[in-house]
């Protein structure tokens, strides 16, 4: 695994509501990063395991997941499943992960646990996604402590900023007390119907109260993005020539151009 000559970037996808696309947008991103060459950590922080599901992993066959590093300790290393694709590893998840909410209320640094986790001498990753419960428990909390950074997806259907200020709120709390570097680095847009104008009166509302962080792409509502998961494949092998295949290659670009990653050479063995 090439060096990057720097600690992974960390960055969890999160908003306490579902069905707002952030499993979908999280397994995309991923890909789509793998693909150009980055080194890339995908993190199953959901005990519904949509994300381990998408990538086609059978969680049936699960020795190790995010359950063991965060409450036994166990290396991160020896719970992650490499090259799921090229350049891609994932942190899987399985249903026990729902115990970890009850089991860390009586852990020392309970918020911290997953930062441990994830920064204790790992391989060398250039960027590490995580996908949040639709919760703001302890799990969430601790993605929240972990990370560098946080995206938050909302779809464009009524009542789509419900919620979002509690999430705000306790972005700031984690930030004065437990992870000062914390930062929202955007808002995506998912789900979005052309034919309404609800869709885009939501994107009109989105960018007034967003402003400058809502991401230029925009993610359709589309059966192929639906359809994906079942195959285990990310849009991008599924149907690269759809529009939420173009619209997560857009979302890809803005979201290492903020980061900040350095281009490599494309992979697209």
């Amino acid at each position: 695994m090439p060096s990057s000559g720097r600690s992974a970037r960390i960055v969890a996808f999160t908003n306490q509501k579902g069905g707002v696309g952030k499993t979908t947008s999280t397994v995309n991103t991923c890909a789509i990063l793998a693909r150009r060459g980055f080194q890339v950590l995908l993190v199953d922080l959901d005990p519904q395991g949509n994300a381990t599901s998408s990538i086609g992993i059978n969680k049936q066959d699960i020795e190790a997941s995010t359950i063991d590093t965060l409450l036994d300790g166990r290396p991160l290393g020896e719970c992650v499943i490499r090259n799921v694709r090229p350049n891609l590893d994932i942190l899987p998840a399985t249903p026990e992960l729902a115990t970890a909410e009850v089991e860390l209320v009586n852990v020392a640094k309970r918020e911290h646990a997953l930062h441990t986790a994830l920064r204790g001498g790992v391989p060398d990753y250039d960027v590490m996604l995580m996908d949040c419960p639709p919760s703001l428990g302890l799990l969430t909390v601790n993605a929240l402590t972990a990370s560098d950074a946080i995206v938050i997806p909302i779809q464009c259907e009524f009542l789509a900023l419900e919620g979002v200020g509690q999430l705000l709120q306790t972005v700031d709390l984690v930030k004065k007390h437990l992870n000062r570097d914390l930062d929202v680095l955007g808002v995506l847009m998912t789900m979005f119907d052309s034919r309404t104008r609800l869709s885009n009166h939501v994107v009109q509302e989105v960018r007034k109260y967003f402003g400058e962080r809502v991401f230029d792409a925009i993610v359709p509502r589309s059966v192929r993005l639906a359809e994906a998961p079942s195959y285990g494949q990310s849009i991008v092998e599924y149907d690269p020539g759809s529009r939420g295949s173009s619209a997560y290659e857009g979302f890809a670009t803005e979201f290492a151009n903020r980061l900040g990653l350095t281009p490599r050479q494309p992979n697209t063995s």
